[in-house]
């Protein structure tokens, strides 16, 4: 695909107009915190309740009305393995839906810079490790969340296109697994950290003997603190122009098993850990290349057990609020 840009990033306007779209979600509120941070003053965001980014009309009078310079798409419909394979209408549909309105509605109000926001799931489930951005469509889809991963796959290819067609700037980054305050706990819909702190947390209060986890606890994942991800999305939007979407991670990755074993500590558990071997594991390992993430200048800042330590704390001091 022929790129017709010619940008050169730089320090972006701390008084322009910023359009987080889900800036109420995990990944979205951490970025309004390090924008706010950053000493951004214009910052939008509209809650589902004010603007339904499925609604194509209601999308392009918020996004033409504001005008915004700046726009990072991390709304999403998001889950884990359970809700990707139950729901794959849901996640396709949804997700395609709000990126197209979102993104054709930046264009018509020709905003400068955007950055799409994926997941790590639109590599293939065999890709050789860790994963470089070339492996995109060189090989079949984990089948659990593949409806998910089209939905983010279209993404980068919606960027891509308008880089070649209009010659705008958009970029964007592929995150791994990600974790921190705000995360989804609910036992139907969560990713597999925030569901193994909530599991843990409960036997400790109820004084449960054991607890059992899915799967074999074999497969590796690399977990990154979502104010890691905030961080790297600002940086990139300063310091990276390209077609090609960008690794976000830490390069490194531990096994569930270790994962429960970190987070049984930190909560205080102490009962025995049982695996259920019927359930599906995933994908065996999925560890980004975040080689290009470091040529731009950055990489990541979190501890892991530091970072799961705070999202403890955070669950703790939230767990009467948190969705179900």
């Amino acid at each position: 695909m022929t790129d017709q840009t010619s940008f050169t990033p730089g320090p972006l306007d701390r008084d322009a107009t910023f359009y987080v779209a889900g800036h109420r979600g995990l990944v979205g509120s951490a970025i309004w915190r390090k924008l706010e941070s950053e000493g951004f003053t214009n910052l939008i965001g509209a809650t589902h309740s004010e603007v339904d980014l499925k609604d194509r009309p209601a999308v392009f009078d918020y996004v033409t009305g504001h005008k915004p310079k700046y726009l990072v798409l991390a709304a999403a419909k998001v889950g884990g393995i359970l809700a990707n394979n139950t729901y794959p209408v849901d996640f396709l549909t949804d997700n395609l839906q709000m990126q197209v309105n979102v993104l054709d509605a930046a264009l018509e109000a020709g905003v400068e810079r955007v950055l799409f926001l994926g997941s790590s799931c639109i590599y293939p489930a065999l890709a050789p490790q860790p994963i470089k951005e070339e492996y995109l469509l060189t090989g079949h889809l984990e089948s659990t969340n593949d409806a998910y991963a089209i939905a983010k796959i279209a993404g980068i290819l919606h960027i891509q296109s308008v880089r070649r067609q209009y010659g705008l700037p958009w970029i964007s980054a592929m995150p791994t697994n990600l974790y921190g305050p705000g995360d989804n706990f609910s036992p139907k819909g969560s990713h597999v950290l925030p569901a193994i702190i909530r599991r843990y947390e409960e036997a400790k209060i109820s004084g449960a003997d054991s607890v059992t986890n899915w799967g074999t606890g074999s497969p590796r994942r690399e977990f990154l603190h979502v104010d890691d991800m905030a961080a790297a999305s600002l940086h990139l939007m300063e310091n990276y122009d390209g077609a090609a979407q960008v690794n976000v991670g830490t390069g490194s990755d531990v096994t569930i098993k270790e994962i429960a074993e970190t987070v049984a500590d930190v909560v205080g558990y102490t009962g025995e850990t049982l695996w259920d071997t019927t359930k599906p594991d995933g994908t065996p390992q999925k560890l980004l290349d975040v080689s290009k993430l470091a040529d731009a200048g950055w990489t990541s800042q979190i501890d892991l057990k530091d970072g799961i330590t705070s999202t403890v704390d955070w669950y703790r001091a939230h767990v009467d609020t948190l969705r179900e």
